[in-house]
């Protein structure tokens, strides 16, 4: 991420949007900004597999412990920012489930994954797709689902301003394309 170049395009919007960007409060924000977006675009730089093999800490489930059944985490807080305005994607819970095959993924790694992912310029729609492959590649587990729900300020502080709307995404791996059970497990069903 080039820090100094983000800087002087920080500065040149304010300018362009007709602030003055050496006025007290604005004199240090390109800076900030920088450092802001170094931050919250991390995920940037790395591929899906990447952040598998980041995030990957598995532990075998000897085969007497088999489980027999899915994991699932919920309630994981993220936000991103939408590749359509650059606004952001807020009050996002993320619930993920998969089917062990041999291995459990550290519980922390998931929310960590989650975070990653959602670390970069996103549509909703393909955080849950990136998420779904990244603990399907984590855990070499080909049954995941992922739900996501959360507001976007692109429709809630702009355009149509409707500020109690919430997109919900799902997406289905494997058994749980077609497992409604499965499914079930990723809402408030169980």
């Amino acid at each position: 991420m080039d820090i100094k170049e983000i800087e002087k395009h920080i500065r040149g919007l304010l300018v362009a949007i007709g602030e003055d960007p050496n006025r007290e409060g604005l004199r240090e924000t390109p800076a900030r900004v920088a450092r802001m977006y170094e931050e919250v675009f991390e995920g940037i730089k790395y591929t899906n597999h990447e952040i598998a093999e980041m995030f990957g800490k598995t532990f075998e489930i000897p085969s007497h412990h088999n489980l027999g059944g899915a994991v699932v985490i919920k309630d994981i807080s993220v936000f991103s920012y939408c590749e359509h305005h650059m606004a952001l994607m807020y009050n996002m819970k993320v619930n993920v489930a998969y089917i062990p095959h041999g291995r459990v993924l550290g519980l922390s790694k998931i929310a960590r994954i989650c975070d990653m992912a959602a670390k970069r310029l996103q549509l909703q729609e393909r955080l849950g797709q990136d998420i779904a492959e990244i603990i399907s590649l984590a855990t070499l587990s080909p049954d995941v689902g992922v739900m996501i729900e959360g507001c976007h300020s692109c429709m809630t502080s702009r355009g149509i301003k409707n500020v109690s709307s919430k997109t919900i995404t799902k997406t289905y791996f494997g058994a749980f394309k077609d497992d409604v059970s499965l499914q079930n497990l990723l809402e408030d069903k169980i």
